[in-house]
């Protein structure tokens, strides 16, 4: 059991106290032996003199939950223009986006914040990281999306950042119908130079035809268990698999000299239907995505040589992305008055189609070298929920039950090195190359989540104006993950290779008149030891019981407590039988009590103060665990987990004080404080010739800030026919976040390279450095104006965050430091009617300060650029209309 006695004990003391005052109060209204006149004179007079309760301005969304929140409502999401949940969220305040994808939440990373979908966890398609990446969820699909940065015991207790609940779609109101098309131009990409490779004629569907299907003759060699080399097989045999895998349309790159702009459709519907005393609603998303995207960029390899930090290594390198996507959203709901039911299911995919060239000098190599690599990576989610709310006077009943999947498939992931030739003046085929610089790659991974739990509730009253909320429930669920990856090189037959055909380009130099046992003999290079395979699983099963009351009029508390039962487990496993893998690493079990209090004190109409501490933990992902390589295409870095981590424990304070103008209108200011016992970091390790980034657990760290937030909606200060009949909309929000990862003399970590064994934590942490992913600037300002009369809207959206760390330097060098400085945005919508229907016009710019990405070190009289591009400026335009 890992708690605080102490604090545990504070907070029972404390939750009494404001409690037993609470049933004393319910039992003297429910007595019916006494009538109102032989009452008490002092009990009719406090009678009297009874407080109503404030907060008539306070939104429903915020003044329905004590915690720490925020809230995108429809609207919001409409005005912003974001085509997928993590741009959205880029405007609330104290969030970052990294990777396009991932949340950072108060400058901590991805893993410490959780998304659910309608209360339900989610797997995760992505091979790094155990969180959904939230750009896989179009706004088109969601009702609204909530942000609690509180804890609060009705969640899971792996919270660091925040909770991000997206809402789909429900039943709907009235009958709607809605087609829309839209197109975009990127300065970097559109109509400019790109490249890219064949694959198959079904690629701009975003579905392989089975031109990248692991060949027969393979699969047929991988399920006797054996490597396929030329111990285990003849060099017939070696032949034919050889000459079985595609070669020209996947191994071809060719240049395109005017990349086609980018596209989507979707179609929307929905209906109800009156059933006589109940109400059915059906509604449906339809959506399709085309996009490219290019990039110009370059990379380098920092070392520090006679104290002073410089690039060894330099490469230029382009690459062009096709990113299709394919969203659906069915749902039914059935509405009885007291009872609700709703079943919700969603499929979304994602797949990239990616060409790479990557030319420079390599300090390994002592030479010029050219990488060649082409992709196909499919990700898929389906999730299936059904839920029940049901109410019985003061009893209120919630339920859930989800299956949740995601899938990644990246069949030929393929890799060639070419070495500059001074003979040919050109690049030629590099025949001593190995592992991931000349192979090909099958990997697939499957993350599956089954979850159910329910929520009862009874509220008693205290008073005409005043109540007490008690709640209990339970929540199990468990998240299955399957991983492996298959690795084929082409070796040397019969060496030395012939100079001729290592000039051929790379459709000839692999065509089947070149694999035989004297030029090019294929071998499994899959990894070994646990290396190519695993199996992880997270058992998580959660009670918690709640008060909620306001005891003292105008003040409310909800005090509750979770116990939390987990089993976490990664299981390396062999995909060649007579190689044993290792074992298996100790499993994470762990049970918490995790207690959370807030108070929130409604001391005037529309002014408010909320207070919050709470316990809470952070467990290790899968991929963090698990000994198995992998290449990350975008950072160009090999990662390797690391199963000595453990669980970090989190101390969570925060105050906030809000004051409201009108519905959705505001301004807010808080402080919080966070302490992380154990977090895990990201390291980058050098080891002779290998570079990789694997994990550990720093000692400890804290976090604090403040953050504002402002939001007020005015009519037009200036007169005149164009600005009488507009409204207009102001919205800034600012975070300061500063952190401190602490390594003293007598701290310890436990590295992977270590093999489990203690070393001294200031060889891998600077003492007082910041958290991964922590900007101190977060910033974001909406300035529009809105006109229902003329149906138009214009806003105009920035977004500041400051640099922030993306991993730990090998040691002695300064961290990855990522700077993603201003983005400023533009939309405009125009309601129009043509023909009796109903149009709008959507018009988007994106990123008009054109802000690069950059990721770089700096220090020690030197400057590294880690990966740096340049991004460019997305113009769109999408029409829709409304039947």
């Amino acid at each position: 059991m890992k708690f605080s006695s102490l604090s545990l004990r504070t907070l029972l003391i404390a939750s009494t106290a404001i409690l037993v005052p609470a049933f004393a109060s319910a039992q003297s209204e429910n007595s019916t032996e006494t009538s109102p006149e032989a009452a008490a004179p002092e009990a009719q007079d406090l009678k009297l003199q009874e407080v109503v309760v404030l907060g008539r301005y306070i939104p429903e969304v915020l003044r329905s939950t004590s915690e720490v929140a925020a809230f995108l409502a429809p609207e919001d999401l409409a005005r912003q223009g974001d085509s997928d949940a993590a741009s959205a969220l880029a405007r609330v305040t104290g969030i970052t986006i990294a990777e396009g994808r991932f949340v950072y939440v108060r400058g901590l990373g991805e893993r410490y914040s959780a998304a659910r979908l309608n209360g339900s966890p989610l797997p995760s398609p992505e091979p790094l990281q155990r969180v959904v990446p939230l750009d896989l969820f179009p706004t088109n699909i969601l009702e609204n999306v909530l942000v609690q940065k509180t804890y609060s015991v009705e969640y899971p207790g792996e919270f660091g950042g925040g909770i991000i609940d997206l809402r789909t779609l429900n039943i709907p109101k009235e009958r709607f119908l809605e087609l829309s098309v839209s197109g975009s131009y990127n300065t970097e990409t559109t109509g400019k130079d790109g490249i890219t490779h064949y694959g198959a004629d079904s690629d701009v569907l975003g579905f392989d035809d089975g031109t990248r299907k692991i060949p027969g003759l393979v699969r047929q060699a991988m399920a006797t268990g054996n490597r396929i080399q030329n111990n285990n097989f003849t060099n017939a045999e070696l032949q034919a698999m050889g000459q079985a895998f595609t070669n020209a349309p996947i191994n071809l790159i060719q240049s395109n000299d005017s990349i086609p702009m980018n596209g989507s459709y979707e179609a929307s519907g929905g209906t109800s239907f009156d059933l006589g005393g109940a109400e059915l609603g059906i509604i449906g998303v339809l959506g399709y995505s085309n996009e490219w995207r290019t990039r110009d960029g370059r990379q380098e390899v920092g070392e520090i040589n006679g104290g002073i930090l410089s690039a060894t290594s330099t490469y230029d390198y382009l690459t062009t992305e096709q990113n299709i996507g394919w969203d659906g959203l069915f749902g039914v709901g059935l509405d009885f008055g007291d009872d609700k039911f709703n079943w919700t299911n969603l499929y979304v995919r994602r797949t990239t189609k990616q060409t790479s060239i990557r030319e420079g000098y390599d300090d390994l190599a002592s030479r010029d070298v050219r990488d060649d690599r082409t992709g196909w990576y499919a990700r898929e989610l389906y999730s299936t929920q059904i839920n029940g709310d049901h109410y019985r006077g003061p009893w209120t009943l919630d339920w859930r039950a989800a299956l949740s999947q995601t899938k990644r498939d990246a069949p030929y992931e393929r890799a060639t090195r070419f070495i500059f030739s001074d003979l040919t003046n050109s690049y030629i085929y590099d025949p001593s190359g190995s592992g991931s610089s000349n192979s090909t790659t099958f990997s697939f991974l499957d993350d599956k989540v089954v979850s159910g739990g329910a929520d009862l509730k009874y509220v008693q009253a205290l008073s005409s104006a005043r109540d007490i909320e008690y709640s209990a429930g339970v929540e199990a669920y468990q998240n299955e993950r399957s991983a492996q990856a298959r690795i084929f090189s082409f070796i040397v037959g019969n060496p030395p290779l012939d100079f001729l055909v290592s000039q051929q380009r790379p459709d000839f130099l692999f065509a089947n008149y070149n694999i035989n046992p004297d030029l090019f003999v294929l071998r499994e290079t899959t990894g070994s030891s646990g290396a190519a395979a695993y199996d992880a699983d997270l058992k998580v099963f959660g009670a918690y019981a709640k008060v909620d009351a306001e005891i003292i009029p105008l003040v409310r508390t909800a005090v509750g407590l979770r116990f939390e039962d987990a089993t976490q487990s990664v299981t390396p496993l062999s995909l060649i039988s007579s190689e044993t893998a290792p074992e298996a690493p100790p499993e994470l079990e762990n049970q918490y009590l995790l207690p959370a209090l807030t108070l929130t004190w409604n001391f005037a109409e529309d002014q408010q103060l909320r207070l919050g501490a709470s316990k809470s933990i952070g467990r290790p992902q899968f991929r963090e665990l698990a000994p198995q390589q992998y290449y990350d295409t975008d950072s160009g870095r090999t990662f390797i987990g690391n199963p000595y981590l453990t669980d970090t424990e989190i101390l969570n304070l925060d105050a906030r004080y809000e004051m409201y103008f009108d519905r959705g209108q505001a301004v807010t200011a808080g402080v919080f404080f966070k302490q992380l016992d154990r977090p895990v970091e990201s390291v980058v390790v050098q080891q002779s010739a290998s570079v990789f980034q694997t994990y550990l657990n720093a000692p400890e760290a804290i976090l604090y800030g403040a953050e504002i937030d402002f939001k007020r909606v005015f009519d037009s200060p200036i007169k005149g026919a164009f600005f009488d009949s507009k409204e207009f909309l102001v919205q800034a929000n600012y975070t300061y976040t500063t952190s401190e990862v602490k390594a003293g003399s007598g701290d310890v970590v436990f590295p992977l390279q270590a093999g489990g064994q203690p070393r001294p934590a200031t060889d891998f942490i600077i003492d007082g450095t910041r958290l991964q992913g922590q900007s101190e600037h977060i910033a974001n300002l909406q300035i529009g104006w809105e006109d229902e009369a003329a149906r138009s809207q214009l806003t105009l959206l920035a977004n500041y965050a400051s640099e922030r760390v993306t991993a730990r330097a090998p040691a002695g060098q300064p961290d990855f430091l990522q700077d993603p400085g201003i983005n400023l945005d533009l939309v405009y919508k125009k309601g129009f009617d043509l023909r009796g229907k109903a149009f709008t016009l959507d018009i988007k710019a994106k990123n008009l300060l054109q802000e690069d990405f950059e990721e770089y070190q700096t220090g020690n009289d030197g400057y590294v650029r880690v990966n740096q591009y340049e991004v460019g400026t997305t113009l769109s335009v999408g029409l829709s209309a409304a039947f």
